[in-house]
């Protein structure tokens, strides 16, 4: 294992990088508003999906997906205006309790089922910021979540991941009926400092699931990828099968990229995302994982890692000698101070997945507490790549790396992903294109927000009839 030393060598980098970077551009300085921002009323909403078939059955968390729905949501206001919010629902990532005891089909009717409840909610509801609005309905939607699951310690995860279109619909019109046009002065000014920084460009992770074959890892570092995201936490019946399983398929891995190079990192080695997506048991198992790595000369390309152990588990991580970023465990603020206490380095911001409105609050913890964040991957359609790619490129750049960072496997694994790009409204968008391995991001990408603004007439015509207030 890595010495003490080595450990706090490597905070040291991150406080240097971190101050470094506080030299870089901030977002232009948005006034406050003028006056209090309007109160908004929900007058009726829609809903409607998609169901979009996978390349492949997508292996991580233990299980496999074949199909990701995309929920639309409709919002109208007292005003007349109208916005529709678009999500991708994860069961899988939510929850694998609930596909245990449910069908895919089922988990999935299950989670739109839980959105639908929401826009019942909120139909006649005021509010002057989506945030007052997400804090306000969710203890209630919570309860419902796990009441339709048959599961009443369901994850939080599960009902927050039913909200992102009703969330993001919610911000789209807060924006117009507040007359704002770009998502820096769409964030309120008390989340601001957590968003603050405009990077130009940022580095783009794809994902190795259980079933993607290793020659398509190599074609992503010829490709030009350099941060290569690997799901660990293999099917298997035992803890020990499993950490078997995972040293196999991350020495697989490593060996088969042994000649890769890279311009983008100061040794020209890849670097990897190890996630084992909280599936082991006790930090005897990271450790395993960690000197297996280092054996076979990848511990030192080992960027950090993402939630190894479940929520509840209290391990402190302080002697690792890796960074350690918090996922699914961190769904408010609270779970993050108690992850930043066992000694996690940063949390994994996943607006697309968790919600934009909670999202606010850890980046700003994470500012607040100089620790590091990056914006993970929920394989999301094209639309939500560039409302991640908005929090990915106003987060301080990840220390070694010099990049902001956000994970994008979308096309690694829809069937229709060139037909899902060209409903994007943005999409011939230089920004959109990765190049060796980074989103390049010009003025244009800020100006427009990423196109978020601007509405992609394919979800927008799925939307069902409004019901009435």
């Amino acid at each position: 294992m890595m010495s003490r030393r080595t450990r706090e060598l490597s905070r040291r980098e991150f406080l240097a990088v971190a101050g470094a970077a506080a030299a870089l551009p901030l977002v232009d300085r948005v006034a406050p508003f003028a006056r209090e921002p309007k109160r908004i009323r929900i007058k009726s909403v829609g809903l409607d999906f998609e169901r979009e078939p996978l390349i492949r059955p997508t292996g991580f968390k233990g299980g496999y997906l074949t199909e990701l729905w995309q929920p639309v949501a409709r919002l109208d206001s007292d005003s007349g205006r109208s916005h529709i919010g678009i999500g991708t629902q994860s069961v899988l990532w939510c929850d694998p309790a609930v596909l245990a005891k449910h069908s895919e089909s089922a988990g999935n009717a299950l989670m739109l089922s839980v959105t639908d409840r929401a826009l019942q909610m909120v139909v006649g509801e005021t509010f002057t910021t989506p945030v007052e609005l997400i804090d306000r309905i969710f203890p209630e939607l919570y309860q419902f979540a796990c009441k339709v699951t048959g599961l009443p310690n369901l994850r939080r995860t599960f009902a927050l991941n039913a909200l992102v279109p009703v969330d993001n619909a919610a911000w789209l019109l807060y924006a117009e009926e507040n007359g704002i046009r770009t998502f820096d002065e769409m964030i309120p000014a008390e989340y601001r400092s957590g968003l603050s920084y405009k990077q130009r460009a940022v580095a783009a992770l794809p994902s190795v699931t259980y079933g993607l074959p290793v020659e398509d890892v190599v074609r992503a570092t010829q490709d030009g990828y350099f941060l290569i995201k690997v799901k660990l936490g293999s099917p298997a019946a035992t803890q020990a099968e499993m950490i078997e399983k995972d040293i196999a398929r991350f020495t697989a891995i490593h060996t088969a990229l042994a000649n890769a190079r890279t311009t983008q990192t100061s040794d020209g080695k890849i670097r990897y995302d190890l996630d084992p997506n909280q599936r082991y048991e006790k930090k005897e198992m990271l450790l395993r994982l960690l000197d297996a790595a280092k054996k076979i000369g990848a511990l030192e390309q080992v960027a950090f890692m993402e939630e190894p152990f479940g929520d509840e588990n209290e391990a402190d991580l302080h002697d690792v000698p890796v960074t350690i970023v918090a996922d699914e465990s961190v769904t408010q603020v609270g779970d993050a101070t108690r992850r930043m206490q066992q000694g996690y380095a940063g949390f994994v911001l996943k607006g697309i997945a968790k919600t934009l409105s909670e999202t606010l609050k850890i980046a700003k913890l994470a500012h607040e507490k100089r620790l590091v964040s990056m914006a993970a991957d929920l394989t999301v359609n094209p639309v939500l790549v560039d409302w991640n790619k908005n929090v990915a490129a106003r987060v301080p750049p990840f220390p070694g790396v010099n990049f902001g960072m956000l994970e994008t496997n979308g096309h690694q694994q829809y069937r229709r992903w060139s037909e899902m790009v060209s409903w994007h409204p943005c999409a011939d968008a230089p920004w959109r294109k990765v190049e060796q391995g980074v989103f390049v991001l010009g003025d244009d990408f800020y100006a427009r927000s990423g196109c978020i603004f601007e509405e992609p007439s394919h979800y927008r015509g799925l939307v069902s009839p409004m019901r009435g207030s």
